[in-house]
């Protein structure tokens, strides 16, 4: 017999072996299971602070008598990734989660996966997100957004998804355990790699790739498809100035949520292949970390034991969901702009989640009837209505850029944000690149705002004290995901509009995050497998 059991102890618990075993036989007692042998395996831990006492759940998969006496050890076994065959090969745009994994799961049969980032590579991507903080210098292809890993490896590295039906979240996680990432991600409620270590895991993962002959071509920015007859044969590529050609069987289109070019060049080539989807803005806010930490546990600071505090907050205002996004508990603020012209901010954590500050985005739900009409008759003049929430995005991010200074971008406290007045200093703040005094009820977006100020009235009533002279919010969040979705069949995963296209991850609009792009990769890399078979 196998049997999940979930149990409940106290921090001070946590590694009470003998009391946890204890509790364990309690359970199967309760249930009337009796046995001779029992062999137990812990699964997930989360922190439950919602009342008074805090407290530890811990749930264990558990083998009873001939089951215990097979039982490994719980964990997704691990892949073989072959050589690659010189049958097939398949071009991989984007090397994010979606395209990193899917091109794992093509070596699992040989075939070659060919990456074409338009970014750097982890290292020289280091450097050059230092300058935006340091010089306000934006590097289009390289930055927070794009390059090798995605827009999730220097922004956080969180693992939690509740995308459980998409795929085996174990697989991702016991991948990323494999290529060098803590192994208590596989057991955490909430398991985050860290911006720390994330790097040289997807560094690991690159270097599996090469070994089993894979190519993976950097700086090198996809400029157009090559289409014949409705077919995808390949695209073009420019690197350092000069056009190149890629060929192949299929293509996997993996850009992420911000490559706004993507869309105009499919909007250029198949209109119909974009739809317009909901999408979500709105800001970051920025606390210090044991203010947060004592609402969370009750006046208590945070322990080894419970780490710093985290929250999900949600409400409904007029219709629209107003939720916390990407929570980043002892992390940090960052400059996350794709561009020059404009100002885009993100959140992020290193491994230990030990800055002096927590900050999450607070953001509203956009559905594409909420787009103001100049940016649809944008969209219609692009003969393809599916961008005018680009458009709409992209205008919030250059108002911002007007209302800062360089990548210092605007900020109110909160409660001067709720007051509707000018904050003529702010507190100690995480965000590098600086500050800007700006009221956001001026330049954000009404339908933004108006439900912003009811939403905080909302979550300071969950969270009391939430509301205070110390948060500050920094604007504006606006790539939670993307306001466009490219089309695709719903059982062989490609495009309706253009055959051997495979959109997938979170600039197709399929997933959000970093599991569930992985998990998306894999299943789009699956189907074409079936269809070169």
């Amino acid at each position: 017999m196998i049997k999940s059991i979930s149990i409940t102890v106290l921090p001070k618990d946590e590694k009470n072996e003998s009391l946890i075993n204890s509790l364990i036989s309690k359970e199967l007692k309760k249930a009337g299971i009796t046995y001779k042998k029992l062999l137990s395996h812990f699964e997930k831990k989360s922190v439950d602070a919602r009342h008074g006492q805090v407290k530890i759940h811990l749930r264990y998969t558990i083998y009873l008598d001939e089951d215990a006496e097979n039982a490994g050890s719980g964990k997704a076994s691990i892949p073989e990734w072959k050589k690659v065959n010189g049958k097939h090969s398949v071009l991989i745009i984007g090397a994010g989660p979606a395209g990193l994994f899917g091109a794992l799961k093509l070596l699992e049969e040989g075939i070659k996966p060919v990456i074409i980032e338009r970014g750097a590579d982890t290292s020289q991507r280091k450097k050059d997100i230092a300058l935006i903080s340091t010089q306000s210098l934006v590097n289009e292809d390289s930055n927070y957004c794009f390059g090798e890993g995605g827009a999730g490896t220097f922004s956080d590295g969180k693992l939690y998804t509740r995308s459980n039906k998409r795929g085996n979240t174990s697989e991702i996680l016991s991948i990323f355990a494999h290529f060098g990432a803590d192994p208590k991600i596989l057991t955490d409620a909430h398991p985050h790699i860290g911006t720390d270590r994330l790097p040289q895991v997807i560094n690991n993962m690159r270097a599996k790739i090469l070994e089993c002959g894979g190519e993976i071509h950097f700086n090198t920015r996809c400029s157009d498809l090559i289409i014949e007859d409705g077919k995808v044969m390949g695209i073009k590529a420019i690197y350092q100035g000069e056009e190149k050609t890629f060929l192949s069987d299929a293509v996997l289109l993996a850009t992420g949520h911000s490559a706004g070019d993507i869309y105009k060049m499919l909007a250029k080539a198949a209109p119909e292949a974009l739809e317009a989807k909901t999408f979500a803005a709105g800001l970051r806010v920025e606390h210090p970390r044991e203010l947060i930490d004592s609402i969370q546990y009750h006046g208590r600071a945070a322990s080894k034991e419970l780490g710093a505090a985290e929250y999900r907050l949600t409400t409904q205002v007029n219709e629209r969901g107003v939720y916390s996004f990407c929570m980043c508990p002892g992390g940090f603020v960052v400059p996350s702009s794709s561009g020059p012209d404009e100002i885009v901010v993100n959140g992020m954590s290193a491994a230990k989640r030990n800055s002096r500050w927590s900050n999450a985005a607070i953001v509203v739900e956009i559905r594409p009837e909420d787009i103001p009409a100049e940016y649809k008759e944008l969209a219609e003049k692009e003969a393809c209505p599916a961008l005018a929430g680009l458009f709409f995005r992209s205008a919030i991010e250059r108002e911002a850029k007007n209302r800062g200074k360089g990548q210092a971008a605007p900020a109110q406290r909160l409660t001067d944000f709720l007051d509707k007045r000018l904050s003529r200093n702010f507190p100690p703040s995480s965000y590098t690149p600086g500050l800007v005094s700006s009221d956001l009820n001026e330049w954000l977006p009404d339908h933004i705002c108006s439900r912003l100020h009811q939403a905080f009235q909302d979550f300071n009533k969950k969270m009391q004290g939430y509301i205070c002279q110390d948060a500050l919010m920094i604007a504006p969040e606006t790539r939670t995901s993307t306001p466009v979705r490219i089309t695709r069949d719903a059982d062989s995963l490609e495009c309706v509009a253009l055959q051997r296209l495979y959109p997938a991850g979170e600039g197709s609009g399929y997933a959000g995050g970093i599991v569930s792009s992985a998990m998306d990769g894999i299943n789009s890399c699956k189907k074409i497998m079936q269809k070169l078979q």
